[in-house]
């Protein structure tokens, strides 16, 4: 359920309230309005403000922070624009916060490598580089329940994806998952930019020249059972040695042929 949340003073390091600073010294407002976006920002970063709450409405914010309307409706753009809070124009029940996820990097991403001409290779490299590590460290958490939500996936969401023609898609979540659950969140923001660029190529694949037969999804689901089979142990080496010889087979074979394809082709 959606809440409203109590406010924290804007205060700068010096001890002294942002909005009196910043009236005081003439600073602009665009300033001004930073540094409200700044301190309602920290909220949502420490916990204060939680995903689905509502901001106060505008009296009180204007209020609270000293400040004109004009400059509030300008930090909350900002914080709009690295959407933190979505705002529906013309409700009466204000900005809610959104607390985005690795969806906010993957976009801007993806553009990066179109502009430079980088081919389909490259985000698939890259993600062999940290998948393997990742899994290392998920068999050294001893983490149970992340174990079992990735059996969950094995046994349920890629079956279900053979039968429907979404194997890509399901495939490319448990590599997804798996990252995520390794417990180290650098990890996973990298994986989630890179997630929908490779589970796209991964259509393109299947879709333009090598459908996946039955033979190839056995062979598949085994590799990944292994793979479950070594993080249960705990053995990380072992693990890692396993993931990275998966990825290094099932990325030339997905590679030949279109090894020159460039992002932008595979985006669309």
């Amino acid at each position: 359920m959606a809440r409203n949340t109590p406010l924290a003073p804007m205060i700068g390091p010096d001890g002294v309230n942002a909005g009196t600073r910043a009236r005081s010294s003439g600073v602009r407002s665009p300033k001004t309005a930073e540094l409200v976006a700044g301190t309602l920002r920290r909220m949502v970063v420490d916990g204060q403000l939680k995903d689905g709450d509502f901001l106060p409405n505008e009296a009180e914010l204007m209020a609270h922070f000293g400040v004109s309307r004009p400059t509030l409706r300008e930090a909350v753009r900002v914080l709009e624009s690295e959407r933190l809070v979505e705002v529906r124009r013309g409700s009466r029940t204000g900005a809610r916060v959104r607390v985005p996820g690795p969806e906010i990097v993957a976009r801007p991403a993806g553009l990066l490598l179109e502009l430079s001409g980088a081919t389909i290779a490259d985000p698939m490299t890259a993600q062999a580089a940290i998948e393997p590590m990742a899994a290392r460290l998920l068999a050294e958490s001893g983490n149970t329940e992340a174990y079992d939500e990735l059996e969950r996936m094995l046994d349920e969401d890629l079956p279900e994806g053979w039968r429907s023609g979404r194997l890509a898609e399901a495939t490319a979540n448990f590599h997804l998952r798996m990252v995520q659950l390794s417990g180290n969140a650098t990890l996973g923001i990298i994986a989630g930019m890179l997630h929908e660029i490779t589970v796209r190529h991964t259509e393109f694949v299947f879709r333009e020249s090598r459908p996946v037969s039955k033979a190839d999804y056995d062979k598949l689901m085994r590799s990944y059972r292994r793979l479950l089979q070594l993080v249960r142990s705990g053995d990380g080496a072992a693990t890692e040695a396993h993931w990275r010889k998966h990825l290094d087979v099932a990325h030339s074979l997905m590679l030949e042929g279109v090894e020159n394809v460039k992002v932008r082709d595979v985006m669309g």
